[in-house]
């Protein structure tokens, strides 16, 4: 299975690069299209639902660019609340599907070779992992993709990592979506992450990290 796996994940991503796909992953080409999106959404709405949440999951699983992108669409197209949940179930789906491909192929190949070095942070992942992925997904210090694919070398739980992913990235959702309902007023994603909005994002964080510098804390204590 994992002969075929690894070729055929390999395969998609150099046709999404191939065919150019990412041209339709722009600011430019989410206005030039807003109005005719808008207008299918209305007249059939589950399928319209259906489709972007497929094509966030298959992006975000496939680790190709262009999430920001897809998070401003959600608002602009379903409006901010509806928005916000597609493409936190979109986003969340495909961070697991990538967590769990990077587990089956690489996981044993990392824990075998490097198992010892990383006993120590293997082990605080089982304890507090909760609480460190959430402050990641709070404060987007490191890329999405490369948490996801990280952590499947890990030993961090599944469920840790589902639900650390589905809280930590609603405040982001939120942030994007209500940027996508006023689409006209932006001109790139890094507009949307102004340091205001960073910086709450890193208060958020640093109350993710609480329990598990307590935790530490008390273990260290005489």
């Amino acid at each position: 299975m994992k002969k075929i796996l690894f070729p055929l994940l390999l395969l998609l991503i150099l046709l999404f690069f191939w065919f150019d796909l990412d041209r339709f992953l722009t600011i430019e080409a989410l206005k030039a299209n807003h109005a005719s999106l808008v207008s299918y959404y209305e007249h059939h709405k589950i399928s319209a639902a259906i489709v972007f949440i497929a094509i966030y999951v298959l992006q975000t699983a496939l680790s190709l660019p262009g999430a920001a992108i897809l998070s401003l669409a959600a608002g602009a197209i379903f409006g901010v609340m509806m928005g916000a949940i597609y493409a936190n179930i979109a986003a969340t789906s495909g961070a697991t599907l990538a967590f769990l491909v990077s587990r089956y192929l690489l996981h044993n190949v990392v824990q075998k070779r490097f198992g010892t070095r990383l006993e120590a942070m293997n082990s605080e992942l089982e304890q507090r992992g909760f609480g460190y992925l959430l402050f990641l997904r709070l404060v987007p210090v490191f890329p999405f993709f490369l948490i996801n694919l990280a952590a499947g070398l890990t030993r961090l739980k599944l469920r840790t990592f589902f639900f650390a992913t589905l809280v930590g990235i609603i405040p982001g959702s939120l942030v994007f979506c209500n940027a996508g309902a006023s689409l006209a007023s932006i001109e790139s994603p890094e507009q949307v992450l102004s340091p205001r909005v960073l910086a709450s994002f890193a208060l958020l964080g640093s109350f993710a990290l609480i329990p598990a510098v307590y935790g530490k804390w008390k273990r260290k204590r005489p």
